[in-house]
C-alpha cells in the first residue's frame, strides 16, 4: 500500500499546544481583569468581512490591503476579505447594531480578542494567522480618553510585570492639519522623488503620509530629514496633543514623542502611539499600538462618533514576556490525585472522582491499569496538592487515607465525608 503523505499546518501557522495554551488563557485573564476595572466588556465579529469593510478602512495604499490581505470571491461572487486587524470589524459592528443609541451609554467601551490573518512572510512574531488582543472606545473626543486608555494598557502590562516597555506618542492632528501637513510633505518628497522605492513613489499623490512609514531602507533615508507634522498643527489639534501629555505627565506614565510615526492604517487622527519593548536581543519590538480615529465611525455609515482604540499583538508580546524572564503563574498543580488499587476499587474511585470535581476541585485518576507506584509518579508530575488512595482495605473500612503532598503527612477520613462534604476536608488538610 502506498503510503500517504503527511499533512502539516499551513505555512505561518501555528498550533497551540496544551501548555502553551495556558500562557494564553493566563494573559486572556490578566486582560479581563484589568479591562473591567476600566468597564471594557467583549465583543466578537466574523472572521471575515466584506472587503469593502477593510478597503475603505484601512486604505487602498496600506501593505495591508494592497499587499498582505487574504481576499476571495466567495460561491456567490461576493468580494470577501479574512480581517487583517480588528479595528473595523468592531466599528462596522457599532454601526451596523446601532450601538450609538441613547440607551447604550457612552463611551461605549469594547474588548476583543481573536485570529487575524495576513499573508507576509513569516518570521517571529508575524504570522500569517496572528492573535491581537484591542479595545476600542466611541462616543468620547475628550483627551482624557486617550489617556484614561493608554493607562489602562500601561496597567495591563504592569500586571504582567513586563519592565523594558517605552510609550512613544505622536499626533497627526485634525483633517485641515493634516491636509496642510501634506501638501508641505509633497513638496519634501517630489525634490526627492528618484530616491524613493518604487511603492514609495506609487503613494507620493494618494497618501504621502504612508512613505513616513515606510519600512524600505531608502525611503527611511529620505524621511530623516521630512518635515514634522507637529509644526502644522492648528490651534484646536495643538492643544488637544497638549493635554494628552499633561495628562500623562499627572499619571506620571512616561512617554517620547516621535513626530516620523504615522501608524500603518489610514484611519487615525489626533493622537497616536506605541509601545515598544527592547528585551528581544535589543532590538525595539511594537508591543502594541494605537490611537484616535474619530471619522471612521462616520465613514461607515454612522453618525459623527469619535472612537480610541489599541491592539496587542499576543504572539509578539509573549516573545517579549520570555525575552524578559517572566515566568507567568500559568501551570497550576491540580487539587487531588486519586491512586486507584485492584479491580474493586475502580468503579469506586470513579465515583468519588466525580464526586469531588462535582465539589469545584480538579481531580486526576488513573485509566491505564498501572501500579500504584506508577500513579503515585503521575500524582508528582501534576503537582497534586492531596493523593488519596483507594484500594479494597479502604473501601471495606469506608476510610481512604489522604496524604498532603506539601507536609507528607496522612489521615484517614470517612468515604462518607468525602463524598458529602469534600470542601470543609479540603480547608481542614491544606488549612486554608
Amino acid at each position: 500500500m502506498r503510503k500517504s503523505k503527511r499533512v502539516q499546518r499551513p505555512k505561518g501557522t501555528n498550533d497551540l499546544l496544551i501548555d502553551e495554551i495556558k500562557n494564553w488563557q493566563y494573559l486572556e485573564k490578566i486582560a479581563q481583569e484589568v479591562f473591567k476595572i476600566y468597564q471594557f466588556f467583549e465583543i466578537r465579529t466574523p472572521l471575515f468581512e466584506h472587503y469593502e469593510v477593510f478597503s475603505r478602512a484601512v486604505g487602498d495604499t496600506s501593505d495591508i490591503v494592497s499587499k498582505e490581505m487574504y481576499d476571495f470571491y466567495d460561491k456567490g461572487e461576493r468580494h470577501i476579505a479574512l480581517r487583517p486587524e480588528g479595528t473595523a470589524g468592531v466599528v462596522r459592528a457599532f454601526v451596523e447594531n446601532k450601538l450609538f443609541g441613547p440607551e447604550y451609554g457612552k463611551p461605549y467601551k469594547v474588548y476583543y480578542l481573536g485570529p487575524m490573518f495576513r499573508y507576509e512572510r513569516p518570521q517571529a512574531g508575524r504570522l500569517r494567522q496572528f492573535y491581537q488582543l484591542g479595545v476600542e472606545a466611541f462616543g468620547s473626543k475628550n483627551p482624557a480618553t486617550d489617556v484614561e486608555i493608554i493607562a489602562m494598557l500601561m496597567q495591563f502590562f504592569d500586571r504582567l510585570e513586563l519592565k523594558k516597555n517605552r510609550l512613544v506618542i505622536n499626533s497627526l492632528g485634525d483633517k485641515e492639519s493634516r491636509e496642510v501637513y501634506r501638501k508641505a510633505l509633497i513638496e519634501f518628497l517630489e525634490l526627492k522623488m528618484e530616491q524613493l522605492s518604487e511603492d514609495s513613489k506609487h503613494r507620493l499623490y494618494k497618501n504621502p503620509l504612508r512613505v513616513l512609514d515606510s519600512k524600505d531602507e531608502r525611503d527611511k533615508k529620505v524621511v530623516a530629514d521630512a518635515p514634522s507634522i507637529l509644526d502644522y498643527l492648528n490651534e484646536e489639534s495643538m492643544q488637544h496633543f497638549s493635554k494628552v501629555k499633561s495628562m500623562l505627565g499627572a499619571l506620571e506614565i512616561p512617554y517620547e514623542i516621535d513626530h516620523r510615526m504615522v501608524r500603518g492604517l489610514d484611519y487615525y487622527n489626533h493622537t497616536i502611539f506605541e509601545v515598544m519593548n527592547d528585551a528581544i536581543l535589543g532590538v525595539q519590538t511594537t508591543i502594541a499600538a494605537g490611537g484616535r480615529y474619530d471619522g471612521l465611525v462616520e465613514y461607515f455609515g454612522g453618525p459623527a462618533t469619535p472612537g480610541f482604540g489599541f491592539a496587542i499583538g499576543v504572539e509578539r508580546l509573549l516573545m517579549t514576556l520570555a525575552a524578559e524572564g517572566v515566568e507567568l503563574p500559568s501551570k497550576s498543580p491540580i487539587d487531588v490525585y486519586v491512586v486507584s488499587i485492584g479491580d474493586v476499587a475502580d468503579e469506586q474511585s470513579l465515583k468519588i472522582v466525580q464526586d469531588i470535581r462535582k465539589a469545584g476541585f480538579s481531580t486526576e485518576q488513573d485509566f491505564l491499569g498501572r501500579k500504584a507506584k506508577a500513579q503515585f509518579k503521575a500524582a508528582d508530575k501534576l503537582k497534586a496538592k492531596l493523593i488519596m488512595t483507594v484500594g479494597e482495605s479502604e473501601l471495606l473500612a469506608k476510610k481512604i487515607k489522604i496524604k498532603v503532598v506539601q507536609t507528607q503527612e496522612e489521615t484517614l477520613i470517612s468515604l462518607e465525608r468525602i463524598r458529602t462534604d469534600f470542601a470543609t476536608v479540603y480547608k481542614e488538610l491544606l488549612n486554608e
